[in-house]
């Protein structure tokens, strides 16, 4: 089987919250999908262990926030590398309680939709919800959604372990040879490897930057991890 292939699947990348005003939570998703346009409808999958796979179920809503292209590594860390059992993400985020009461994430989000939970199928490792769009809101008419493969090519992100669409990496005995540059570090929180020779140009790290030079002030490019959350290969 040829996993490469799986990547040629069109997806965008969501925020999916769910909850009320007392408990809530969100998770990074990448698929979303209009099933019906009369009554409109929507299907998200969501892993069995999120906590908004709970929270659903309790409170029959959730909301899809629509992300932006440049959405920020702080962000995708937040909703796809932690655990809203562990944390309160909505606490210093841009957000509203839609009309159904579930929370929504409006901080770099081009679109929104709020949906009533009308049914549900069981399909393994995950649910399939369907959802009724009670609101929908556009934010943003020219800025463009935040693809899967944007993500993927462009950030060089990766998809988090409860994601539809990970697949465990394939180990790389290359990963583990250190160039004269010092060592690779690799992030504890979604496994990005920080190869010298390749810096982060985007986060401002020129290549051929040792780790130890980069500021401390440095964030993880994929989940927006501290640079204390690296560990040296």
């Amino acid at each position: 089987m040829n996993t490469e292939a799986f990547f040629k699947l069109t997806y965008g990348l969501y925020v999916v919250s769910s909850g009320n005003s007392t408990k809530n939570s969100g998770y990074i998703a990448n698929t979303a999908f209009q099933v019906t346009a009369e009554p409109p409808q929507i299907a998200i999958a969501c892993n069995k262990d999120n906590y908004t796979s709970e929270l659903i179920n309790e409170t029959k809503v959730f909301s899809i926030s629509v992300l932006k292209e440049q959405t920020s590594s702080e962000t995708i860390g937040l909703f796809g590398y932690k655990s809203g059992k562990e944390i309160s993400k909505f606490d210093n985020i841009e957000f509203k309680y839609g009309n159904n009461g579930a929370p929504v994430y409006t901080g770099e989000a081009i679109a929104w939709f709020e949906c009533n939970l009308v049914k549900q199928f069981d399909v393994g490792t995950h649910i399939l919800f369907i959802g009724e769009i009670t609101e929908s809101v556009l934010t943003d008419e020219v800025g463009k959604p935040l693809t899967y493969d944007y993500y993927r090519n462009v950030k060089k992100g990766k998809a988090p372990k409860n994601a539809p669409t990970y697949i465990a990496p394939a180990e790389e005995v290359d990963n583990n040879k250190n160039s004269d540059l010092g060592p690779k570090y690799q992030c504890m929180v979604c496994d990005h490897i920080y190869d010298p020779t390749e810096g982060d140009p985007d986060g401002g790290i020129a290549p051929g930057t040792p780790f130890e030079d980069i500021p401390d002030d440095w964030i993880c490019p994929v989940c927006g991890a501290q640079k204390s959350d690296f560990e040296k290969m």
